[in-house]
């Protein structure tokens, strides 16, 4: 799934900061509350993906990113594979015909439920869907070894390092990750108009650092989309940018309307943002013999 300015002022919310030199008991109240906000907020998470799973999943569906991770991939019919955080199937359906077996994890239980659906409407048989985060026990969870590990656009953990170790542990032969590549999906201007900040999260370049930190010498290559930029009405492209600022207040909702009123133009029709909102995910894989030799 792809990352999302949840509740509160910042999109891209950090990794926390160090205790700093207070005292142990100090330390203590920290670590106990750092554990009670992180649970708060895989809650919020998981409440806000549970929610807009139907829309997600028809948007992702749309776009040419699925065919195009694919075609990078390029799946092999004898191959087990583990889509970690999959979302309502966005890769996972498309690629269980290619493939002989697929298990589906996600911490939303209704973009679970939208896989089983996708499944079931398409006669695929080979997809077994698992409840489970990044932070969990994998092998409490059953998720067992497969052949290739992918992880679309849901780098979503604390311990970016510990998560990717996950997947290259239970690979046996290749792992596909993709990330963003600089601002991603968000619109700063946009964000920036209603006052929120915008905190990026380590894009692509990072993780190329980290794996080589692992050693790890992965190939890269990007595949591009774009954001919806073209409405029917005002209101329709107020309506669109939702996502990008879940939990608005008034005063945000008053500021964004204020925002597109002051830059939509007509364009034959509909209606424009004056610039481009053109990005890339980066897809960065390796395979287990070579290590990430191509």
């Amino acid at each position: 799934m792809p990352l999302v300015a949840l509740e509160g002022k910042s999109v891209h919310g950090g990794r926390g900061e160090a205790a700093g030199d207070h005292s142990m008991e100090n330390n203590n109240s920290s670590t106990i509350q750092g554990k009670n906000q992180a649970k708060s907020d895989w809650i919020d998470r998981q409440n806000f993906w549970n929610g807009r799973a139907r829309e997600f999943s028809e948007h992702a569906a749309s776009t040419g990113y699925p065919a195009a991770f694919l075609r990078i991939m390029k799946p092999r019919k004898s191959w087990t594979v583990l889509d970690m955080a999959c979302g309502g199937g966005t890769l996972a359906i498309p690629l269980a015909r290619k493939v002989k077996a697929i298990t589906a994890v996600d911490f939303s239980e209704r973009m679970l439920e939208i896989v089983e659906q996708r499944c079931c409407t398409g006669g695929i048989a080979n997809v077994k869907t698992l409840l489970g985060r990044w932070e969990d026990d994998w092998d409490r969870l059953g998720i067992g070894v497969h052949d290739v590990a992918i992880a679309s656009r849901s780098l979503l953990s604390e311990d970016d390092g510990g998560s990717i170790a996950k997947l290259d542990r239970i690979a046996e032969k290749a792992v596909y990750i993709s990330t963003q590549v600089g601002d991603g999906p968000f619109d700063r201007k946009l964000l920036e108009s209603v006052g929120r900040e915008f905190k990026q999260r380590p894009d692509y370049i990072f993780y190329v650092n980290l794996l080589y930190e692992m050693g790890i010498r992965a190939n890269v290559t990007f595949i591009p989309e774009s954001n919806p930029n073209s409405w029917e009405s005002p209101e329709e492209a107020f309506e669109d940018q939702r996502w990008m600022l879940q939990g608005m207040t008034d005063e945000e909702e008053e500021k964004l309307r204020t925002y597109l009123g002051q830059c939509l133009v007509r364009v034959k029709g509909r209606w424009r943002l004056p610039y481009s909102r053109n990005y890339c995910w980066a897809v960065l894989y390796w395979t287990k013999n070579g290590r990430g030799k191509g």
